[in-house]
């Protein structure tokens, strides 16, 4: 099983919860959801959400997923980021954490 992570939201989060499923603008503006291994999730708070309070990390096994994921390099920060190419299973999200 391999656990991938995505910080959100908590109303995006709990938008989903109603929904049935978790997708993001970035899966309708570049064909795939941003997700983190456990490593580079502070990078990420650092990067993008930085002052953001309310925030969740969701911990995806992505043996549940139903979307295709796979990983790929960010020139910008030069490392391999996972990326899920479709909504994101609930059943998926073995685990929501505060940050």
């Amino acid at each position: 099983m391999a656990i991938v992570y995505h910080v959100t939201r908590r109303s995006d989060w709990e938008k989903a919860l109603k929904e049935g499923a978790y997708t993001h603008p970035a899966l309708s503006a570049e064909g795939f959801i941003h997700c983190s291994q456990e490593h580079q999730v502070a990078g990420v708070l650092e990067r993008y959400f930085q002052g953001q309070t309310d925030l969740v990390k969701l911990v995806i096994d992505t043996d549940k997923l139903t979307s295709r994921y796979v990983f790929e390099w960010s020139p910008s920060t030069e490392d391999n980021f996972p990326h899920i190419y479709g909504p994101i299973d609930l059943d998926a999200v073995i685990e929501v954490v505060s940050l």
